[in-house]
């Protein structure tokens, strides 16, 4: 998965997630108020997580698990509190800190192993599930199903992630952010219907024996965003 076009996407994030946008993912992720706009944000990814977290067997005990592009840890923490051990990753050294910090007095953070770099790494071993929640909405659907047939290779169960889905509303803000100042832009996300992504996946070998089996959107004010679930037929 060295692609030029992956490699690109990948850098243009740690940049903005390390550095640009550091102080208001910190608030976004905090319990501190916020304005009107990221607090819809704010409750769509927090009922996204809480669906993602559901689509997990009900007790993970023992599961090995993979937060792939984990942020600021608040899925792998709570995945860790019920039982699972977590490997948490990102990008962002910066973000990975942050989620270590919250999670230290936990009784649980000896089940979360936070990690700096990229998700496909091999390195990173086997995992019964792995779950990325809006870190593969920036990457055109061929990526995507690239990364996806990387990461089912080493993945036993089942693969959750989430994409930006094709609607209008999402097409609309995703146009209107081109016209803003560069620097005043956060990467931008590129959506994808769910047939367009099935078609990219049967592209795949490594895929042909996966199938999406559920799926369930989140749409609060400016946060769109689509759970799928993949696994193995």
């Amino acid at each position: 998965m060295a692609e030029v076009s992956y490699d690109n996407k990948r850098e243009e994030l740690r940049t903005y997630f390390d550095r640009t946008a550091v102080e208001a993912w910190r608030r976004l992720t905090s319990d501190e108020p916020v304005g009107s706009v990221r607090a819809t944000v704010r409750a769509g990814r927090d009922e996204m997580r809480a669906n993602l977290l559901s689509w997990l067997p009900a007790d993970p005990t023992g599961l090995r698990i993979l937060d792939a592009g984990c942020g600021s840890g608040a899925l792998a923490v709570e995945a860790a509190r019920r039982g699972a051990d977590v490997v948490a990753i990102d990008i962002s050294p910066t973000l990975v800190n942050l989620a270590k910090e919250r999670s230290a007095s936990e009784p649980f953070a000896a089940h979360i192993d936070w990690r700096v770099g990229d998700y496909l790494s091999p390195e990173l071993g086997n995992f019964d599930y792995i779950v990325a929640m809006d870190s593969l909405i920036h990457y055109e659907g061929s990526d995507i199903a690239k990364a996806l047939e990387t990461l089912a290779a080493r993945t036993a169960q089942g693969m959750i992630f989430t994409i930006a889905p094709r609607t209008i509303p999402l097409t609309i803000m995703h146009a209107v952010g081109k016209f803003f100042p560069r620097g005043d832009r956060s990467p931008a996300i590129a959506p994808i219907s769910q047939a367009a992504l099935e078609r990219e996946m049967q592209q795949r070998p490594g895929l042909q024996n996966w199938r999406l089996t559920r799926s369930y959107r989140v749409s609060r004010g400016f946060y769109i965003s689509e759970a799928l679930e993949a696994r193995p037929a």
